[in-house]
């Protein structure tokens, strides 16, 4: 939590005067209990009405002073809290982006929502609530005492021995809450886990209706997340009235002892209602002091969380210093191979078996590779490892030449056009989603682009054209249309290697066909990866690489493989009836 405070740097001169006001109007505010004092022993006690009028307008200058001050100090406070709050969201965001799939595969998406919302909005409160009161609430707690043995020694011992009292009790609380707060976090991770993962596949759910076993499975956590709740609730609920007796037992000490001490003139009526006033003070701002302290407990437990993430490094390292010039680039074993695979293997992080074992081969420039095998054989893990979304576990990957690790991750991806097997568009126009392939393409490259992925007669339907609106995950799309669109976001780019990662799954077999031949007639002419199931969208490959399980289990075009490669022809075979 102490390293995110590098965050109020920028905001030094809030952190100061946010508490020098607070702590001014707490000053005010302990004379007010001695003007009343004089009001009693002069005033009201001689009859001298022009005496009273004369303090009550000196405490309604206190007031106005003190609410002038509290007012400032809001003001500071607040600029100081959200300031930090937004850096804080801006740098946990830019780290977050920094980390590779890995890192992110692990942490889990709905876990770094609730950091980037819930928790900063936890530590920003925090931050506010401590420059406004942590400063005031101990001066008018130590001022009152203070100012209690300037009226009588006696009687303010019983401050001496309430105060240390309370601390035991606030700050032995404190000490309990804290871990209860991050179990807290831990289970609101849970729950929104769950939401998340129900609402994205809330189709699914229906389709196989499994409405009851997904909300039992929710009333489960969020019953575990009520219970832990409850409990650090009852524990943080247990501070205010344990202080509330505390200190009224202390009033009724002071009351008692302090009318025997008026009955025999050690010290006036005023005096003793100035003790009681500052006995009272003392009450409200342990009060607010232990709502803080709740407050702080929070903070503390979700900026821990935070800097956890901080923590994290990502397993994939950036040479942006080693920033090859395009021009520069050479093949040092063929100019015609743009990229080769060099024994490669690859196992996710916590992953039992590897997920691709002793890849190898080369590929030349303008050729169309197509990867097809069965469901789990590794085809997308290989393709994310030209982009180097993930690092080989062994074995060395080369592109134009030159080991990926060796390129800045900048200058490696713009040579890269990928489309996802999920289908992703964000909110905005077509326009401004195709422009995430190149933010400076003009509408006439936009729209060569859309017309090579088959997505023009997607604009023509479209009111707006190009300024059509997409909704949040391209809900208002079909299925076709979203990938056919994603495939022109990365034809935007003119990428040298366009990787389709089962991009074209929800297209018919004739948009399919009519999207790969235009691919082909590209002038820019890139090396085109096809990852697919369909034996049909890879069998005019110049190339074709059989997975199975990992391992390479074939290498040529269709009809070689039809020969040599089992696996291949039961592919194929089951996909085309014909007469072996």
């Amino acid at each position: 939590m102490k390293k995110l405070l590098i965050y109020l740097k920028d905001f030094k001169k809030e952190t100061i005067l946010a508490p020098l006001f607070k702590m001014l109007e707490a000053i005010f505010e302990l004379f007010i209990p001695l003007v009343m004092a004089s009001i009693i022993d002069n005033g009201i006690k001689n009859s001298d009405k022009n005496y009273v009028l004369q303090m009550c307008f000196v405490m309604i200058l206190l007031g106005v002073i003190g609410l002038v001050c509290s007012i400032i100090a809001q003001y500071y406070s607040a600029k100081a809290a959200i300031g930090f709050g937004t850096k804080l969201r801006h740098s946990l965001f830019a780290h977050i982006q920094s980390l590779s799939f890995t890192e992110i595969d692990t942490i889990g998406t709905s876990t770094m929502i609730t950091r980037m919302t819930n928790d900063i909005n936890q530590v920003q409160s925090g931050v506010n609530m401590v420059l406004r009161l942590f400063l005031r609430s101990p001066i008018v707690v130590i001022g009152a005492m203070i100012m209690a043995f300037t009226i009588n020694i006696k009687a303010a011992f019983i401050f001496v021995a309430t105060i240390p009292l309370l601390s035991i009790v606030v700050f032995g609380i404190m000490k309990i809450s804290i871990p209860l707060y991050t179990k807290v976090q831990e289970g609101l991770d849970k729950v929104l886990g769950i939401t998340r993962e129900n609402l994205t596949g809330v189709r699914v759910i229906r389709a196989f209706h499994k409405e009851e076993s997904e909300i039992k499975q929710f009333e489960e956590h969020n019953e575990s997340l009520t219970k832990i709740s409850m409990l650090v609730g009852k524990m943080s609920a247990l501070m205010n009235p344990i202080t509330y007796v505390i200190v009224n037992g202390a009033i009724i000490a002071l009351i008692w002892t302090g009318a025997i001490k008026v009955e025999t003139g050690i010290i006036t009526q005023g005096a003793l209602t100035a003790l009681l006033n500052y006995m009272s003070q003392i009450l409200v701002e342990l009060i607010k002091l232990a709502n803080l302290i709740v407050t702080i407990t929070k903070s503390i437990a979700c900026g821990n969380r935070i800097q956890d993430v901080f923590e994290i490094n990502s397993s994939m390292t950036d040479k942006k210093e080693n920033y090859i010039q395009s021009t520069g680039i050479k093949n040092t074993v063929n100019n015609e191979i743009i990229v080769s695979f060099n024994n490669v293997s690859l196992k996710y992080k916590n992953a039992g078996d590897e997920s691709l074992t002793d890849i190898d081969f080369n590929v030349k420039r303008g050729q169309t590779i197509g990867i097809i095998g069965g469901t789990g054989s590794g085809k997308s893990s290989l393709v994310s490892l030209i982009p180097r979304f993930y690092d080989t576990t062994k074995g060395q990957v080369f592109v134009d030449g030159i080991d990926v690790k060796e390129y800045s991750l900048e200058q490696l991806r713009n040579k890269i056009g990928v489309v996802m097997q999920k289908a992703v568009l964000f909110r905005g126009t077509i326009r401004e989603n195709l422009k995430w392939g190149n933010k400076y393409a003009s509408d006439e490259e936009i729209m060569e682009a859309l017309t090579i992925s088959q997505s023009k007669e997607i604009i023509e339907s479209k009111d707006g054209g190009l300024n059509f609106l997409i909704t949040q995950g391209g809900k208002n799309l079909s299925g076709g249309q979203k990938q056919r669109l994603t495939i022109a976001r990365a034809l935007v780019r003119k990428p040298e290697i366009l990787i389709l990662d089962d991009s074209a799954s929800a297209l018919d077999y004739a948009t399919d066909a009519k999207l790969r031949k235009s691919i082909r007639e590209m002038k820019e002419s890139p090396t085109v990866f096809i990852v697919s199931q369909r034996a049909s969208s890879i069998m005019y490959a110049d190339k074709i690489i059989v997975l199975d399980d990992g391992h390479i289990e074939g290498i040529g075009n269709h009809e070689e493989l039809l020969k040599s490669c089992e696996v291949y022809r039961e592919i194929y075979y089951s996909q085309f009836q014909t007469n072996r």
